[in-house]
């Protein structure tokens, strides 16, 4: 019976899990296999036809999984097993099947076919998370809301704005998933310790060969293994992308507080239940499950960095842990990409709650805006931040609203009329360019 929630369905894209289900694993080393046969055909070390015959029998059609399986219980060695089950079926052309080839010529190799699939799926998430959040900040580029810093009221943006910050911190994601593709998807052909004896005289162009054949670049130098920083760079990326979206939910999940209540998770009210025994809520659960799994994903970052250490030429310990690694953080990272690009597109926002929530100070916070126009009247900025200061201390003890503090103070209206300081504490005039930066990333 399945056990990981991933196994079972609960987690993970189909399209993600197909790319990581155990037939498709074997198969890529099966391809690669085949692709070593055509090189040494290529360069005059089998017969063609050998050749020919080996990528014609590569294949789960005519090697069965249990067989792979029953070899490997008797010699205890993965790779080997599947070495002689394609053998058997190659009939006398098996004697041709990996050959000058050690086991991580074909696990490694395979490893990039995965990781090159599984990448394509992730960027072209990142590309339409990218684009929904585009929508939204063009869509939302005027939106008044209060921003928080400290998570107290702070001074006025707009969703918009919010949204286009997001929508920057994906296109770096893009710029750095792109970017690493070079050094991550590399495959090799290399021999026991990296020396290409066993592969002969032509070692260097059948490497070449087998990679063209199968569409990816050769590491310019590995020992038995390709090293365990290219992984580890991919590794920690995706977990940048996790904490991101991670980033982004808590955003939201602090919003869709009651007290709050700005934007909201989707909520289907016809049949969705919220609580077992609270009929009443509405939890946002989606961005709290996003949450929850980001924290997985980073924690594969710790095995992935110590992967990188090595004993001499290699040793088995990335084996066992990259099992779990490579599937965990490409499955996890798809599916966290899903769940937030189903939130935000799917968003409810409240700008009548948003414009409400600006006067929850009282106007206090826009007492920089006042700060400003009282300097832009004279007046040292030093001198006005103190006063200010000392006049939203008074506006919060007295419970009174801003302006009527303002409006009584001697030294305020000698510097600005009671117009002037309604235009300063009005939050639509002081968003600076928040508007233009946020057009700056909307859709075009």
């Amino acid at each position: 019976m399945p056990i990981l929630p991933i196994d079972t369905g609960r987690y993970g894209t189909a399209e993600m899990r197909r790319v990581f289900e155990e037939e498709n694993r074997v198969q890529k080393m099966l391809d690669v296999e085949a692709a070593l046969a055509y090189a040494h055909a290529e360069v005059g070390n089998i017969p063609r036809k050998d050749a020919e015959k080996i990528a014609a029998a590569a294949s789960l059609k005519h090697i069965k999984l249990t067989r792979i399986k029953a070899i490997e219980k008797e010699i205890k060695h993965d790779v080997a097993a599947l070495v002689r089950a394609l053998a058997e079926v190659c009939g006398t052309s098996g004697a041709y099947v990996h050959l000058g080839a050690t086991s991580y010529d074909i696990v490694d190799t395979a490893n990039a076919l995965q990781l090159r699939d599984a990448i394509d799926i992730i960027e072209k998430k990142l590309s339409c998370f990218q684009n929904i959040l585009q929508e939204k900040t063009s869509l939302h580029k005027s939106t008044v809301m209060i921003g928080r810093t400290h998570g107290q009221h702070a001074l006025p943006i707009t969703l918009g704005f919010k949204f286009a910050v997001w929508t920057s911190e994906i296109s770096r994601h893009k710029q750095r998933l792109n970017d690493c593709r070079k050094r991550v998807l590399v495959g090799k052909m290399s021999g026991a310790v990296g020396t290409q004896a066993g592969l002969g005289e032509h070692a260097q162009h059948i490497q070449e060969l087998v990679m063209q054949q199968l569409g990816i670049s050769a590491a310019d130098i590995s020992t038995q293994i390709v090293q365990r920083d290219r992984y580890a760079e991919l590794i920690c990326l995706l977990a940048l992308i996790a904490s991101s979206l991670e980033n982004f939910a808590t955003e939201i999940r602090e919003l869709q507080r009651p007290e709050i209540a700005e934007v909201f998770e989707s909520f289907e009210t016809e049949k969705q239940v919220g609580s077992s025994t609270m009929p009443h809520k509405r939890n946002p659960e989606t961005c709290e499950r996003v949450c929850g799994l980001a924290r997985i994903v980073r924690s594969l970052v710790v095995p992935a960095l110590e992967n990188i250490v090595t004993w001499h030429e290699r040793d088995l310990t990335q084996s066992s842990a990259e099992r779990f690694i490579f599937p965990e953080a490409c499955i996890l990272t798809d599916y966290l990409l899903n769940l937030m690009i189903n939130i935000v597109a799917n968003l409810r926002v409240d700008e009548q709650r948003m414009l409400r929530n600006m006067d929850w100070t009282q106007g206090r916070s826009m007492s920089e805006a006042v700060m400003m126009a009282l300097t832009r009247k004279g007046m040292n900025r030093q001198e006005a931040h103190e006063l200010l200061r000392k006049l939203t201390v008074k506006s919060e003890v007295e419970k009174r609203h801003f302006r009527d503090v303002l409006l009584e103070d001697k030294l305020v209206r000698s510097k600005l009329s009671e117009q002037e300081i309604d235009v300063a504490l009005n939050p639509k005039n002081y968003l600076g360019t928040a508007e233009v930066q946020a057009a700056a990333f909307g859709k075009r």
